[in-house]
């Protein structure tokens, strides 16, 4: 079983398919890297596609304290899985807690970003409701200490953004759930408490995100409520962005709509390595009378 070894020595399992510029998918907390799989067997035909799993989600190491549970350290361990397999620069494709440690690479190491693909992003960024944010996520980390990924599966796989997958695909449903029944649950703790309650709201990084070249699709259901605002607040700042929503979707856009996130994903791939995603032109921006 093939492991990349971060700086504080903790081992992240990968899973590696193709040949060709380098894609790297970075999953959301209640996944891990075999949420990827309709992804990885799809771009794996004319891409080399990486899928990991994060500190926290076996066969990956469990480091047992919150400390290293960080934000920094989530973007970074995907650095070190490109270090280690050599590779200097790659697509980044993101969900949820994914996309948001695709977008700290785009603002602390653009040169490792060909692009950013940010899919279902920014949930838990309002700063009218941040610090009751954090408090949810430090009783979730609670909740997950006391009672098992378990029954905290069986508590939260209704919650409103999961619904417009359980409605399209029942079965899929099922399977996601099973899987984050199997979750280690002090490293869902652990990455609950530190990186979902620790991290910077998006709209505090406003004047850093104005200075990102890196070409970025925002995607985002139009049913994931808490993902509206933040996706409209980054493609009106991030220089160049392209946005699209789904309808009729919720949070889990690669698999609730895998054939329509692939879709939409290797055409801007697509464009990005034919030089054709530019940054936004300001004539686009000129507030002229029709």
């Amino acid at each position: 079983m093939p492991y990349a070894v971060t700086k504080d020595n903790v081992r992240l399992h990968y899973e590696e398919a193709g040949n060709g510029t380098p894609i790297i998918f970075l999953h959301e907390f209640a996944a891990d890297h075999t949420n990827w799989e309709p992804q990885m067997r799809y771009f794996s035909r004319g891409h080399r596609c990486i899928a990991y799993s994060a500190r926290g989600y076996a066969p990956s190491d469990v480091p047992p304290t919150a400390d290293v549970y960080t934000y920094k350290h989530f973007y970074t361990d995907a650095l070190a899985v490109l270090d280690h397999l050599g590779i200097a620069k790659a697509h980044l494709i993101g969900l949820s807690m994914g996309s948001y440690s695709s977008l700290q690479i785009g603002l602390n190491a653009p040169e490792r970003a060909l692009s950013m693909t940010l899919a279902a992003v920014g949930s838990g960024s309002n700063l009218e409701n941040l610090e009751a944010f954090r408090k949810q996520c430090r009783a979730n980390a609670e909740q997950y200490e006391a009672i098992g990924s378990v029954e905290v599966a069986k508590a939260t796989r209704e919650a409103p953004s999961r619904i417009p997958f359980l409605l399209k695909d029942p079965r899929g449903h099922a399977d996601f759930y099973a899987a984050l029944a199997r979750h280690d649950a002090k490293g869902s703790a652990n990455t609950m408490r530190s990186f979902q309650g620790g991290r910077p709201s998006i709209y505090t990084l406003v004047e850093a995100i104005r200075k990102v070249p890196t070409p970025a699709l925002i995607l985002c259901g139009d049913e994931d409520d808490n993902c509206i605002e933040p996706s409209l607040f980054l493609k009106q700042h991030l220089p160049a962005a392209g946005l699209s929503f789904f309808p009729k979707s919720g949070h889990v856009l690669n698999l609730e709509e895998p054939a329509l996130f692939n879709e939409m994903v290797e055409r801007f791939i697509a464009l990005v390595e034919a030089g054709r995603w530019p940054v936004r032109d300001p004539r686009s921006m000129m507030a002229t009378p029709v």
